[in-house]
């Protein structure tokens, strides 16, 4: 399957934007089943449509191609290597990478290519937690942890956050985490956040940083969170303002009774592409 179907499939060669699944749930401590999340997301994007009205484009023109999924889950160490092999490759080829997971583990690999590749590089978090466990039911690459591994590689910015381990505390610095319900109250903590971000920004996007009454299909909801479009002018802005260099959607835990998530998660990755491609 290719995201957005016929009307997107693009060859490897041809494409400036390579979409990478990574149906991995093996680290999940909840509700199962992000590791359906890739063919949701993929099955769901035909039923976009590819102007943007946005931003006035159609970013179709840049080629976007969908690989063939990693598949490997042997163990979460064997699962991250790939990832990180997989997205290195793609960086390689001069293409921008897409991540769709998966629980929150996936993205570890990618944060790992693509620090390699950027020094100057800031990861911002959007997500309902904070993730900053050094290690979660014996594994330090749990998606528990995956924020943890994350400033271990490059400087990271928190946005939504609303639940958090005591444990973390360690690990976090309240002076680079905008929690949701401040940012509730004070709409400027968005223009904060992005005052730290560096020149080049990686984006991981797990999607239960959604309020759960537009999307409930998460593995571990958290009410509270911020809207659709509140979360993606911010990310407009992210674009606009800073180098994009990938990004990740994560932890869409699919319900076959209830297919709008599906396509709300189809919609976050086209626009933010369609956010980061226009000008390009």
């Amino acid at each position: 399957m290719h995201f957005g179907g016929y009307e997107i499939e693009s060859s490897y060669e041809n494409s400036s934007i390579v979409i990478l699944p990574v149906p991995y749930d093996e680290t999940s401590t909840y509700m199962k089943g992000a590791d359906k999340g890739p063919d949701a997301i993929i099955e769901a994007s035909p039923n976009l449509e590819y102007f943007d009205i946005e931003t006035r484009s159609d970013i179709r023109h840049h080629g976007i191609c969908t690989t063939d999924p990693v598949e490997e889950k042997s163990s979460p160490e064997a699962m991250a290597d790939a990832v990180e092999k997989a997205t290195a490759s793609i960086l390689a080829d001069n293409k921008f990478p897409v991540i769709i997971g998966g629980n929150h583990s996936v993205s570890i690999g990618s944060f790992r290519a693509v620090a390699r590749k950027f020094k100057n590089l800031t990861i911002l978090q959007l997500d309902a937690h904070s993730d900053l466990r050094v290690v979660y039911e014996n594994s330090p690459l749990n998606h528990a942890c995956a924020m943890a591994r994350a400033r271990e590689v490059a400087e990271i910015v928190q946005v939504g956050i609303r639940s958090m381990a005591g444990e973390e505390l360690i690990n976090a610095d309240f002076n680079r985490i905008f929690p949701a319900h401040e940012i509730f109250y004070d709409k400027k903590l968005y223009s904060k956040a992005l005052e730290l971000l560096n020149t080049d920004v990686y984006i991981t996007i797990d999607l239960d940083v959604f309020d759960p009454s537009i999307m409930p299909s998460t593995g571990t909801p958290e009410p509270g969170g911020p809207d659709y479009t509140e979360l993606m002018h911010f990310l407009r802005r992210v674009a606009e303002e800073r180098n994009v260099v990938g990004f990740d959607v994560v932890e869409l835990c699919p319900n076959p009774d209830n297919k709008m998530p599906d396509f709300v998660a189809a919609k976050v990755v086209y626009q933010l592409l369609s956010y980061i491609f226009s000008k390009r």
